[in-house]
């Protein structure tokens, strides 16, 4: 397949590229510095800037799926509304280059822990997360309401952590997946096996779905 990621050098992103590669998908990493890039024969560097949507367009045109990776970065003090920007201005590019398949990858804080509650809205979310965990949920929350493109939004378990891809996981829906009574984690290499199976036997479409071990 031919693939654009976005972010493909941030912690989720370079671990998504890495999975596509060894699939021998053909893949587009948009990105702010193509330097930290590898060398690989399937993969083109395009830089762009993810708050532009016309260069966002350019750059996605004729790929079959865009998947998304944006992160502000977690030190940037308004990473709300730089998430929300962002994904306003990726979400436009896709639709004006005419790709209809958006994987977006977005937080935890959104997934629900009882009726009516989301993990974000308890009290011991962390609060150095809380901003960015919102920008996501609000993301999530636009997305919902799109109809032009074929979206699916993947949130993480409460635990991403770097770890061996074992290609084992779990898939759940709107709820916050467990260990029993802990909350459930996955490694981002099995968080990224998740991502590229779902591009190539896509089973959501217009859903938010999450993974863990």
């Amino acid at each position: 397949m031919k693939i654009a990621l976005i972010g493909a050098t941030g912690f989720v992103g370079s671990a998504i590229l890495q999975e596509l590669l060894a699939r021998q998908h053909q893949v587009t990493a948009i990105v702010s510095r193509p330097e930290r890039l590898p060398q690989h024969a399937q993969l083109q560097a395009i830089k762009a800037d993810a708050y532009d949507a016309a260069a966002i367009a350019s750059a996605v045109a004729g790929h079959d799926v865009v998947i998304s990776a944006f992160n502000p970065g977690w030190d940037k003090s308004d990473i709300r509304s730089l998430f929300i920007q962002g994904h306003d201005a990726i979400v436009a590019g896709v639709k004006q280059a005419g790709v209809s398949r958006f994987l977006e990858v977005g937080g935890a804080g959104s997934l629900f822990v009882a009726p009516g509650l989301q993990l974000i809205d308890t009290p011991h979310f962390p609060a150095e997360y809380k901003e960015g965990a919102e920008g996501a949920r609000q993301a999530l929350n636009s997305l919902r309401s799109e109809t032009a493109l074929d979206w699916v939004f993947l949130s993480p378990p409460a635990l991403l952590a770097p770890g061996e891809r074992s290609g084992q996981y779990r898939v759940g829906g709107e709820e916050l997946l467990m260990d029993g009574d802990a909350p459930a984690g996955i490694s981002v290499a099995d968080l990224a096996v998740a991502i590229a199976d779902e591009v190539e036997t896509p089973r959501h479409s217009r859903q938010r779905f999450t993974v863990a071990h």
